[in-house]
């Protein structure tokens, strides 16, 4: 049994669904301005008032994990990517302050709606930007970071920010939509199809970018068999995309939603390929990053009696509150 191989398959389904779950929380901040009276934005926080706590907890899953299993990764990637994880963390700050001040603020409710706004942005903007940067490869020398303070500020990460950012409100839209009625639900279904082709847009970009700028990454897909297992990759998510539009027109109120995960899980595959079978990306494999088998084999045993317990309580929160939230619903 390759321990290293369980630890990293635990590392990243965690971050698939930290990218699910809290995606789409998020997803509601970056639209936010789009829908400006404040009894929409209202019900719209409510939808997100009994999950949004908990679904940051597979980020705080993944920061810990990635210390047992992988510190060598932990060492070198997280001093790497200090300032844009650090703004990262400031924003989900400002957006939980904000959340929780907005429904109880009067005079100031706009500024705290503007901040909730920023907050949601942000996280996912600095979230992208250390995944570009991370993709791109981070100088590593003797198990240490070796590049400057703002190596992590390309044009790739840049892109790969606002495409996250993209990723994001298309899960808060398709979120919305399952979790509202009415006129709201309608003006959101008619967000869910431009932001699913601005998606596509942005997942064409990273896809062609990627190789093209990474001889290595290019070597793992164009060589078989490994390009013959990524060929279906591209239909799939056209088809997936088709079916996305269909849905939305035809006014599904689930299907958009388990649509978009499934354009998410697609894309996620790609990045994982991409980096296949590096902890760092061409400079670190998984196995020279591990912690000793002894290390790895007692925190696992923390594990698996860890992430049953949070995919337990984070599904009974979802399913006590699966139905829609009602327009006169109050959180605070």
């Amino acid at each position: 049994m390759d321990l290293t191989l369980i630890w990293a398959a635990l590392i990243a389904l965690g971050l698939f669904i930290y990218v699910a779950l809290d995606g789409f929380d998020l997803g509601v901040g970056i639209i936010f301005p789009f829908f400006p009276d404040d009894r929409e934005r209202d019900r719209m926080m409510h939808t997100l008032a009994p999950v949004w706590d908990g679904n940051e907890t597979w980020l705080v899953f993944g920061g810990a994990a990635l210390y047992a299993a992988f510190p060598v990764v932990y060492a070198a990637v997280l001093p790497a990517l200090y300032l844009p994880l650090i703004l990262m963390l400031a924003c989900l700050i400002l957006r939980g302050v904000s959340f929780e001040v907005r429904g109880k603020a009067t005079r100031t409710k706009n500024v705290w709606s503007l901040a909730f706004t920023l907050g949601s942005a942000g996280a996912a903007f600095f979230q992208g930007i250390a995944l570009g940067a991370y993709l791109q490869g981070i100088p590593v020398v003797n198990g240490s970071f070796a590049g400057d303070t703002f190596f992590w500020l390309t044009p790739f990460s840049l892109l790969t920010g606002l495409g996250l950012m993209s990723t994001y409100a298309l899960l808060g839209a398709c979120w919305l939509a399952m979790k509202t009625d009415g006129d709201l639900q309608l003006r959101l279904h008619q967000f869910i199809g431009p932001l699913t082709i601005v998606l596509l847009l942005f997942m064409i970009a990273v896809s062609v970018w990627t190789p093209l700028s990474d001889a290595q990454v290019a070597r793992r897909w164009f060589a078989a068999p490994m390009f013959y297992r990524l060929l279906p990759v591209p239909f799939a998510v056209a088809a997936v995309a088709a079916l996305m539009l269909v849905s939305t027109r035809r006014r599904h109120e689930r299907a958009p939603f388990a649509l978009a995960l499934v354009l998410v899980a697609l894309g996620y595959v790609g990045l994982l390929v991409s980096v296949w079978p590096y902890a760092i990306p061409d400079s670190v494999t998984l196995w020279d990053a591990a912690a000793p088998a002894s290390t790895q084999a007692f925190t696992l045993v923390g594990a698996v009696i860890v992430v049953p317990v949070i995919l337990v309580y984070t599904a009974a929160g979802y399913w006590v509150f699966r139905h829609k939230t009602p327009a006169d619903a109050n959180y605070h």
